[in-house]
């Protein structure tokens, strides 16, 4: 069983939103879904979706404070790393961090983070367990 199943997200322009998170999530090997109020990508058991924020103009989120943090995916590479997070900047994301190293996590820790104009901020990771990166 999957630790989460879905994971729902209030966005102020939904349509802005959908043109942003899609190529990612596309990219990510989701399957987008469209509804009357929202839209979800999901692959496999496990979903994300946005819906219009109940009060416009409420955003945008601000890293840091109470509430949303970050959603890290594990992914397979460096160069997977850097696509998508070249994929993320071309639909309209804001580089936060690399992709670079982060040796604070540990030797094999590579990552980079990208935010979107509501504040939602995502990490592409890798991070292979320490035999793989012997090998």
């Amino acid at each position: 069983m999957s630790l989460f199943d879905h994971l729902g997200l209030s966005v102020d322009d939904l349509p802005r939103a959908i043109a942003q998170f899609d190529p990612v999530m596309q990219a990510l090997g989701c399957t987008r879904q469209d509804a009357d109020n929202g839209v979800s990508w999901y692959k496999g058991q496990e979903e994300l979706i946005l819906f219009p924020a109940r009060e416009p103009g409420s955003g945008p989120h601000r890293h840091g404070r109470v509430g949303w943090q970050h959603l890290a995916f594990a992914v397979d590479s460096r160069d997977e790393v850097d696509r998508l997070h070249a994929i993320a900047l071309a639909a309209g994301w804001t580089a936060v961090s690399g992709p670079k190293p982060f040796p604070r996590f540990n030797d094999r820790y590579y990552a980079s983070f990208v935010e979107d104009d509501n504040g939602i901020r995502f990490e592409f990771m890798y991070n292979p367990p320490r035999d793989a990166a012997a090998a």
